[in-house]
């Protein structure tokens, strides 16, 4: 599953790249991007970093079997389904879609207070690394 969350971070990251590229020729040809296309590129581009990185993070602590599952699931859930709530129902005038942005939130917070609970007690097997790893500094 971390293969799922690099992936969809890199891949987010080259989306998010492209939608500021188009924002760029809107400036450069005297219009304003509007808000609702700014607010998406600012989430998806914040989260596919953290994407990348909690790709790193879940085998690094240990996250195994449904845990593991849970988190990515729901964080690459979060991940794309905020910004394109915001693309869709503010962009394309289909409103009814932003009280979704709430459960998109959701994913990505319970996602977080899961990997924070790992953090707090340690991996599978209790050491808060990954079975013969280096364990990692804890400061």
């Amino acid at each position: 599953m971390t293969r799922v969350l690099k992936t969809s971070g890199f891949l987010g990251l080259a989306t998010m790249m492209t939608v500021g590229l188009y924002q760029n020729f809107l400036l450069a040809s005297g219009q304003a991007a509007p808000p609702w296309m700014v607010g998406g590129h600012a989430h998806l581009g914040v989260l596919s970093i953290l994407a990348v990185v909690l790709g790193f993070a879940v085998p690094a602590l240990g996250v195994v079997g449904r845990l593991r599952a849970a988190v990515s699931g729901l964080f690459v859930v979060g991940q794309w389904f905020l910004p394109l709530t915001i693309w869709i129902g503010e962009g394309a005038g289909v409103t009814a879609l932003m009280p979704t942005a709430f459960l998109w939130g959701l994913c990505l917070v319970v996602s977080m207070l899961l990997m924070a609970y790992v953090s707090a007690v340690g991996g599978a097997d209790g050491s808060g690394h990954a079975a013969g790893a280096m364990p990692l500094a804890d400061d």
